[in-house]
Parts: structure tokens; sequence; C-alpha cells
């Protein structure tokens, strides 16, 4: 932790009900009373210095809630798929590297003196943990001012998702270094598609006042029963989505957690924790 500040921060994070609080902020950032909108747009822009340059639409008052403006889409050149190489990984979204590298045997690194456990990570699936085992992971903090939809980093076809409950503490970079298995412990959503490289794992991590997380193949998926939902997709219609096609998107900012098998993938060199990275930038590739 580096500074009192941090530690108060965590510490309330404990205190406060994040269930409920983020519920709340949900229902206002749904309102389209012109009023409730347009203080939390104009606060929020404010606050956060956001450029609607790049934007489909420009001017704020147009969004008919803050949800709308939060998960604005850009306009169809402002992120160009960088990542076109058959075997190259994008990113798959805007913000930061909270952390990159390889999974040793089955924990992920968080921050200093953290690990998290991939079985946890997951869910509690043992074999599904085995098939990234000594594998390679990337986690992508999105900050508030980020553009706030997912894209996929490769191209695969959904074999099942997984809703794991959890607590809703933030997600930035004090929480990261005060929380133990933060992302472990986090509401979140478990993503497993199958690509030509085999398995991939994209995983939506909730946080606080994360009013819910959403995807293009079943909408808004939380708040759900506080029990793991597994939804096997193979045994309906494929859904099969290409690099750079839309996955999901965050109502309010949170992280984005990527898994991959042993021996698969390896990311650019330029790359550490801290990198700036835009969403279908090159993170990485698969070997040859």
């Amino acid at each position: 932790m580096n500074n009192w500040r941090d530690k108060l921060f965590v510490t309330l994070q404990y205190l406060v009900p994040q269930h409920s609080l983020s519920r709340l902020v949900g229902m206002l950032a749904r309102s389209e009373v012109p009023w409730i909108k347009t203080t939390f747009i104009n606060l929020f822009m404010k606050r956060f210095g956001i450029d609607l340059s790049e934007a489909q639409i420009e001017d704020a008052d147009q969004f008919p809630s803050f949800n709308a403006f939060f998960t604005r889409a850009l306009k169809a050149d402002a992120r160009p798929l960088e990542a076109s190489g058959d075997n190259e990984i994008a990113c798959p979204a805007d913000g930061a590297v909270s952390q990159l590298g390889a999974i040793r045997a089955n924990q992920i690194f968080q921050a200093k003196g953290h690990d998290y456990s991939l079985y946890d990570l997951l869910g509690g699936d043992s074999a599904l943990a085995s098939e990234f085992t000594n594998g390679q992971f990337a986690t992508i903090y999105l900050s508030p001012r980020d553009y706030h939809r997912v894209h996929m980093p490769f191209t695969g076809t959904l074999r099942e998702t997984r809703y794991v409950p959890g607590d809703l503490f933030s997600v930035n970079e004090a929480t990261a270094n005060g929380v133990p298995n933060l992302f472990a412990r986090n509401e979140r959503l478990v993503c497993i598609f199958d690509t030509e490289q085999g398995p991939m794992a994209v995983i939506l991590v909730g946080a606080m006042i994360v009013a819910g997380i959403e995807t293009v193949f079943s909408g808004q998926v939380t708040p759900l029963p506080k029990q793991v939902v597994t939804t096997d997709y193979l045994r309906t219609a494929p859904i099969t989505l290409q690099k750079g096609d839309e996955l999901g998107r965050f109502l309010l900012g949170s992280t984005v957690v990527m898994l991959f098998p042993e021996g698969k993938a390896g990311f650019a060199d330029n790359l550490k924790a801290g990198s700036q990275v835009q969403v279908l930038c090159k993170l990485g590739a698969y070997a040859h």
C-alpha cells in the first residue's frame, strides 16, 4: 500500500454495503429523467475529462441515460484492428495492463505480495482450470474515462459461460495492492471460447458501483442468484465471434482477465504492468 489514503480507501470498501450501493447507482444510471441523467453525465465528464470526439454521439445531451453515455459506441475508424495477423491476439479493451505473464501452476499474479488461484477465478471447476494450468494470463484495467465495450481477442466459438457471485471491491491499483484474491472474490462472468489455438477464457470482473455486465449473446447477466450459474452454449445454436467483434460491456468500469493454455500465447515485448493499451491493438500472438 502506498499511503494512508490507499489504506483508508480499501478499509472503507470492507465496511460499505457494496451490492446495495452498486444497485442504487445502477438505478440512477438507467434513469432517463433529464435532470438526473444530465447531472450525472456533466459531473462525470468534468471529473474524468471525457472527450467525446471519438464517439458516434458527440453531444452529451443526446444520450438518453448515463448508461448510454458510459457504454457509448465509437466511430468506425476510431479503433482499427491493429492485431490483424492470423495468429495475433487483440487487446479486448481500452485501459491499462494491470499484470500479464505466466500462470505458475495454478497461481496468477495479482500484485506484489498477492497471487490468486486459477481454480477460484474460474468458479471452482478443476477440469476447466486444468486447461489453463501453466498457461498465460493478461489483466486489463478499465478506468472510468475509458471506452467500456469489450471485444474479442481472437476468433472463437462460445463453449460456456460461468456466472460467479462475489464481492464488488473496486479494481483499481490501490485495491489490487491491498485486497487479497481480488479478481477471484469479485462478482464475474467467465466466458470460455474454443479457438483454432485451443481454449481461451475472457473474464469480465465486476467492481464497486458496477451496475451490471452485458454480453452480446445474453444481454445483462448480473445480478443473478448467489450461486455459480453455468450456461452450455454448445447445446444450442453455436455462437462464433470474430476477432474484434464486440463481446460485451460494463455498466461502469472494471477489469478483463484473459487466459490462454500452456505453450500457446506470448505477449508483446513492450507491454508490462502499467502500460496503456487500446482495444484491438496487438496484445500478443500465438506461436506458429
